[in-house]
């Protein structure tokens, strides 16, 4: 508590000098963050390997010191932790810190997996509701190496990461005693974060080169929010989030340069205007003509309507005040026709002949005794309802439908998930076509835009966040080295006994026996080794994981979706759904035998990529 302290104070405390004042000198120390590590998604087990010199230290005291690449593994027993390490175990109980040590080499920390992402600081695991708790505590210019490159991507221009980097730091500097055990999360919730890839040189200069720039305002730090695309209009932060601020130094704002990068998320619509609309899209437009259906005496089914031509399309009731264009409803003006039901003609009834009246003049003819007849009546015939063929109505229908959720998903036009895209409606000789942008919340700096204008426009990264943060000011704060401790002599100098690997979770088994007819074999791939693809129980980023698939887990693909984005997979173990791009076909038919996987970590997603 004592060390979160001094670091809040730190910080807080920090002057805030304008850009291109004094930077703060080398040997003041760097402020931290703490990272909750919940994309690693450890459960009762972590292996660690030490690359650098490390201590353990358990209820503050210092317990075992191990050299660069010391492998370990903590893992939870009766309810306990437990220290593994060449062929040792001690217990821990419960809670235990590895402490990076100074050895004289910048480029030390914990890796996860064995090429995997570096994390320069020091970790905390404890056990929380039976369960690893994961806590790195770094330097925030540490920080930002393994946030840049992933929240961006290591190809953007230079300019644009330097924006990224500005906007990453400010976030990170403001969630600092964000909470008693940690400040941000490694996932979007906060920034994403996996660790350092030094093999990441642009952003890694990047951070480099603006070391110690973040954004204020009012002599105070700001809150640079981002996404990765605001679909052509930046949002304002009370439009998004509910509670009071100050965020004048926002402004929302036309983005032509998200709108004119080729790899910001589109999602496209195309309504015919000869009426040939799809079923799904049909439902909606005879659920809004029903009324006049019944007023003018048509047949109230949606069998008996036909859409005969769509003679216009656009958008309106946008969600917030001007200008915004965060639409909210669709009006179609359509011509279409009808089926009434014909009333049926009465039955002609033929006339009975009359019977001649016989006459006797000459005798009183003898009665003759006949029975009484008894007669049946013949059944009235029932008219039989007959249908017209379909009859024009007598003008053109105007209706409004809301685009919030049903005519989104009916188009397939969701972006993001977020009920928040923008749409645009364009004409042709035969159709109107529906584009809908904005992947995430749209406040603050676009990524996409932010590339597309360093890219294209040779804008700086000060152009660019004056372009969505116009009222931000740029300062400096402290940004000097982190201070390490050193490994006592006592401990470095006794190494622990050899060790014992422990074996790793294998993937899921895969037999290509009885596969369906157009069904095919295919592999995750599109991963970070030390991530995972999540396994849905339906084909929506909103539904239920049902497992985590690790690289090269072989899938049997059954079917593409509706949605062609997703493909329903299966294994000999369990089946549902999977996004397409996270996973390649393999030749041949025969599934490879399953290779051991490292430790399971969270869906590959970043800000920039759906």
């Amino acid at each position: 508590m004592k060390r979160l302290v001094q670091l809040i104070c730190l910080v807080l405390c920090a002057v805030l000098l304008p850009l291109g004042g004094q930077a703060a000198s080398p040997e003041e120390a760097a402020p931290n963050v703490r990272v909750l590590l919940r994309r690693l998604a450890l459960t009762d087990r972590a292996d660690l390997i030490l690359d650098g010199l490390y201590t353990a230290s358990v209820d503050g005291k210092t317990i075992m010191a191990f050299p660069r690449n010391a492998e370990v593994t903590v893992s939870i027993r009766s309810g306990a932790l437990y220290l593994f390490y060449e062929g040792m175990s001690m217990q821990l109980g419960d809670e235990v810190v590895f402490v990076r040590n100074e050895s004289g080499d910048a480029r030390t920390g914990i890796r996860f997996e064995k090429n995997g992402g570096l994390y320069p600081g020091d970790l905390s695991l404890r056990i929380v509701s039976g369960m690893l708790y994961p806590v790195c505590t770094l330097s925030v210019e540490d920080y930002l190496l393994g946030v840049v490159p992933y929240e961006m991507s290591e190809y953007f221009p230079l300019e644009a990461l330097k924006a990224q980097a500005v906007c990453a730091r400010t976030y990170a500097l403001n969630k600092l005693g964000a909470g008693q055990d940690y400040d941000v999360v490694d996932t979007t919730n906060d920034q994403v974060f996996k660790g350092v890839n030094y093999n990441y040189t642009n952003a890694l200069r990047a951070v480099r080169e603006t070391a110690g720039v973040v954004g204020t305002y009012k002599g105070k730090l700001a809150i640079c929010y981002y996404s990765a695309s605001n679909g052509g209009q930046t949002e304002l932060v009370q439009n998004v989030w509910s509670g009071r601020g100050d965020w004048d130094y926002y402004q929302m704002t036309d983005d032509p340069y998200d709108v004119e990068n080729p790899e910001s998320v589109v999602r496209r619509a195309r309504i015919p205007k000869d009426g040939s609309v799809k079923e799904a899209f049909k439902a909606i437009l005879f659920s809004n003509l029903l009324p006049e259906m019944l007023s003018q005496g048509y047949i109230p089914a949606a069998e008996h309507l036909r859409i005969d031509q769509i003679t216009g399309v656009s958008l309106g009731a946008p969600a917030h005040d001007a200008p915004s264009r965060a639409y909210t409803e669709m009006t179609l003006t359509l011509r279409w026709s009808g089926r009434k039901e014909l009333l049926p003609q009465a039955p002609e009834v033929t006339p009975a002949e009359e019977e001649e009246e016989e006459y006797y003049f000459f005798a009183t003819p003898e009665p003759t005794a006949t029975a009484t007849p008894t007669t049946t009546p013949l059944p009235t015939p029932e008219a039989t309802p007959t249908l017209s063929d379909f009859i024009p109505a007598e003008k053109e229908a105007t209706i409004t439908v809301d685009i919030f959720p049903e005519v989104i998903d009916v188009l397939l036009l969701s972006v993001y998930g977020a009920d928040n895209e923008m749409l645009t409606v364009t004409e042709t000789d035969t159709h109107f076509i529906i584009e809908a942008r904005r992947y995430g919340h749209g406040v603050g700096m676009s990524q996409r835009g932010a590339q597309w204008m360093a890219g294209q426009y040779g804008k700086t990264y000060t152009e660019i966040l004056k372009f969505y943060y116009p009222g931000m000011t740029l300062s400096k704060v402290k940004s000097g080295e982190p201070v390490l401790p050193t490994a006592p002599a006592e401990l470095a100098a006794t190494l622990a006994p050899p060790a014992t690997p422990t074996p790793r979770p294998t993937l899921m088994p895969v037999s290509t026996d009885g596969m369906p007819e157009g069904a095919y074999l295919a592999e995750v791939t599109e991963i970070a080794d030390d991530s995972s693809l999540n396994l849905r129980e339906e084909p929506s980023q909103g539904a239920q994981v049902l497992r985590r698939l690790y690289k090269h887990q072989q899938l049997i693909v059954l079917e593409s979706c509706e949605d062609p984005a997703w493909v329903k997979v299966r294994t000999d173990v369990i089946e549902g759904y999977v996004m397409a791009s996270f996973i390649t076909r393999v030749a041949g038919e025969t599934p490879a035998p399953p290779t051991p996987t490292l430790t399971m970590t969270e869906t590959p997603t970043t800000s920039i990529t759906p």
